[in-house]
């Protein structure tokens, strides 16, 4: 499915799909989904398929029917969540973790591509992506995809980039959330996650990666060169997000692999320092997909933080 979002800069097409658990075995402390709230008249069904994933590993894909009224996906009395993608990223790639997710809280959630990824708009190869393409994603995109699609008060589930947009959302405040997960967020830059781009430079343009990112993006240099050249212009060395971590007040719970080859530690040590009710979740054994490779793990710290919050 695709929607049309208008932003002060573009209109664009992004493809966006719902996850929706079945109701009938609810988690503890959270309240499933009840027939007076609209599932009746719901006629999503999701499905999963294997697909091979560009990173580590393979996965699987996920599809749904359209509903004829997307607002009745979003009274089930409990928040929904908002699935944000990675700088690689788009529907697909995110794998069966939505859905997963989505059965062990009991509600139903969402994840789109955005503008140039997946099957959303493609983006001209010589269209550069601009330097403040995350803070234009948190104040203008997330906020008008969510009106478009009648979403309020959701839980925000971002990786990587998508971390990095979740956490400018919930310091500007343009919308209300429920609160939110990031999963191995950056809020500067650090030599590690220079080196560690050109290394997928590296991969991209001579051992398969581009052959891999291109089964899931319909403009795969525009993708991949307009995320390497923002990150790796000297101009963005001194870019950061400390002073808006200090205005998150939602709740917050940041994950990151201790291993993680774009991080340290600091991303999420010092989101903590500056926005002190955020919780930390550190997984051993693991680099930047955590998710992923532990998912099992981060799915039950993410279903209790939530269950916590709206105990």
């Amino acid at each position: 499915m695709t929607i049309a979002i208008v932003t002060s800069r573009k209109k664009q097409e992004l493809e966006y799909i719902w996850f929706t658990p079945e109701f009938d075995a609810p988690s503890p402390g959270l309240q499933p989904h009840s027939p007076a709230s609209g599932r009746e008249n719901d006629s999503a069904v999701c499905k999963t398929s294997p697909i091979p994933f560009a990173g580590e590993g393979s996965g699987e894909r996920t599809d749904c029917a359209a509903s004829s009224l997307e607002k009745n996906r979003n009274r089930s009395g409990v928040a929904p969540l908002v699935f944000l993608h990675e700088g690689l990223g788009s529907i697909a790639l995110w794998r069966s973790f939505p859905q997963k997710l989505c059965e062990r809280v009991q509600r139903r959630g969402i994840a789109y591509s955005r503008y140039g990824y997946g099957n959303s708009t493609p983006r001209p190869l010589e269209e550069p992506l601009p330097p403040d393409y995350l803070e234009h994603e948190a104040s203008e995109t997330l906020p008008a995809f969510l009106n478009a699609l009648h979403i309020e008060r959701p839980w925000l589930i971002g990786h990587s980039d998508g971390g990095t947009i979740a956490l400018l959302a919930a310091a500007g405040k343009v919308v209300p959330l429920a609160g939110i997960v990031v999963i191995a967020p950056h809020y500067f830059v650090e030599d590690i996650c220079l080196a560690g781009i050109e290394r997928a430079r590296s991969a991209y343009e001579t051992d398969g990666l581009r052959v891999k990112l291109a089964r899931y993006h319909q403009g795969t240099d525009s993708v991949f060169y307009g995320w390497h050249n923002v990150w790796t212009d000297p101009n963005r060395r001194d870019w950061n997000i400390a002073a808006e971590l200090e205005q998150i007040a939602c709740p917050l719970l940041a994950i990151q692999g201790r291993e993680d080859e774009y991080a340290t530690l600091e991303q999420i040590e010092g989101i903590k320092r500056r926005a002190p009710h955020t919780e930390l979740v550190v997984v051993e054994n693991c680099g930047h997909f955590p998710h992923f490779i532990h998912a099992d793990t981060v799915i039950e710290r993410i279903a209790a933080f939530v269950e916590k919050v709206e105990a």
